[in-house]
């Protein structure tokens, strides 16, 4: 669900932004054959990048992370 004026972050963007390796391999075979799925599982179990990196590359590029207010959060005391 998009935010009015905003855009998601599209699936593999920070991957094939770097580039990494891991999908530039990925990129030359066909999605679904074997060979394709034994390498996803690299990214899947084994991602050579961080958590850290992925987040500092979302504030680069300008991302927000947000989730919806709980009842309890805007209410005050």
């Amino acid at each position: 669900m998009a935010l009015e004026g905003y855009i998601e972050y599209q699936r593999r963007e920070f991957c094939k932004d770097l580039p990494c390796p891991i999908q530039v391999l990925l990129d030359a075979v066909p999605v679904g054959s074997k060979e394709y799925e034994h390498i996803r599982s690299i990214c899947v179990n084994n991602c050579i990048h961080t958590t850290y990196e992925f987040h500092h590359w979302l504030i680069q590029k300008g991302y927000l992370l947000v989730r919806p207010m709980q009842p309890t959060e805007g209410a005050k005391s």
